[in-house]
């Protein structure tokens, strides 16, 4: 085989074996998940600003409860279960073929794994408090979001001293201008990438709309990633996007499951490693525009009501949740969603690559 076949064959084959890794072990979550009753205990969310949120809670008054979290372990299952069976076959059966299909790498695909495994513990100890009624300090329940934010924070910091000081990263490019250094700046500066994916993760709010855009905006970063010859690190991200597909296969109306913590914070602090290791974070925005476009409508959601006395500018933040108020059905929000977030994907993409 040449060379260029087996880097697209080692891109595909695994995200392709991924996909059916999903839908196998589904059937056998889906049994334990309904037997063991694991959803929400009762519907409705607590506000960042600590206010309840009646619009919200009228509107899902009945699909929080009955229907499973935890959703979000297909993904990141069959994502490890994936990279460790390559990497298991090159390692017993060192046959060339196999030897070059492993893309579990210490300089691409380390990094990203070890921060998908950790989002997803954290997320799974909120989602299994969440469903046990814990109540945290803020009224919800399950860990706190000042919990998780320390914690993601703390993920942050170890990642971005692993960019600086093992890595040398300490610029940042901007496309069609080159390299901008910012030195040490670079720790804070990821550190708040990280944070401001972490806060998109209440995209998870329809059926089908988090594991949509997750696909596309990993499955561009795949793109992106191959382009670049960071072969080992395209494979990563086309595996993480087939195993969301596999999810996605069951989440689309009706939802099966909800992906909940465990699958969304996995995947938002792994994308914070992939934009940085691309060099692509000033895209980023572009890349994965629904999620800065939840995180902007929260944030002018909050700002408006705490600067101008009460009123909203929203009718119910985070913006999918504003257009299903005004009447919207959640499939024709969530479609939607999908193909603008595979516009800006392929916009994102074509910036990244012809920028330099």
């Amino acid at each position: 085989m040449t060379t260029e076949i087996i880097k697209i064959l080692k891109v595909f084959a695994p995200s392709t074996i991924a996909f059916f890794i999903g839908l196998t072990i589904t059937p056998v979550l889906t049994y334990y998940l309904y037997k063991y009753r694991l959803w929400k205990r009762q519907a409705g969310k607590i506000a960042p600003d600590g206010r309840a949120t009646p619009i919200f809670n009228q509107l899902h008054k009945e699909r929080e409860v009955g229907t499973p979290r935890l959703g979000g372990i297909i993904i990141w299952i069959s994502t490890t279960l994936t990279i460790l069976g390559f990497w298991l076959s090159a390692r017993f059966w060192p046959t060339p073929l196999l030897l070059k299909l492993n893309f579990l790498s210490r300089n691409q695909t380390w990094l990203p794994l070890f921060t998908l495994i950790f989002g997803a513990i954290v997320g799974l100890i909120d989602d299994i408090l969440e469903i046990r009624g814990w109540k945290s300090a803020g009224g919800g329940s399950g860990l706190s979001f000042r919990k998780r934010l320390t914690l993601v924070t703390l993920l942050g910091l170890v990642g971005a001293w692993w960019f600086y000081y093992k890595l040398g990263l300490s610029a940042i490019n901007i496309p069609f201008w080159g390299e901008l250094t910012i030195g040490w700046l670079i720790i804070p500066f990821f550190v708040a990438v990280m944070i401001v994916l972490f806060s998109s993760s209440v995209i998870d709010g329809l059926d089908g709309l988090a594991g949509g855009v997750m696909a596309i905006i990993f499955g561009a970063y795949a793109g992106i990633a191959f382009f670049q010859n960071q072969i080992d690190l395209a494979a990563f991200s086309a595996v993480v996007a087939g195993s969301i597909l596999a999810f996605l296969w069951f989440n689309i109306p009706p939802a099966r499951f909800y992906m909940s913590e465990t699958g969304i914070l996995s995947l938002t602090t792994t994308l914070t490693i992939l934009a940085f290791l691309t060099k692509s974070v000033v895209v980023l925005p572009l890349v994965a525009l629904p999620l800065f476009a939840t995180v902007a409508s929260n944030i002018i959601q909050l700002g408006s009501k705490k600067f101008r006395h009460g009123k909203k500018i929203f009718l119910v933040a985070p913006l999918h949740h504003h257009f299903e108020a005004r009447g919207w059905p959640p499939a024709k929000v969530v479609m939607r969603y999908w193909v603008i977030g595979v516009i800006a994907a392929v916009i994102g993409m074509i910036i990244t690559l012809i920028g330099g």
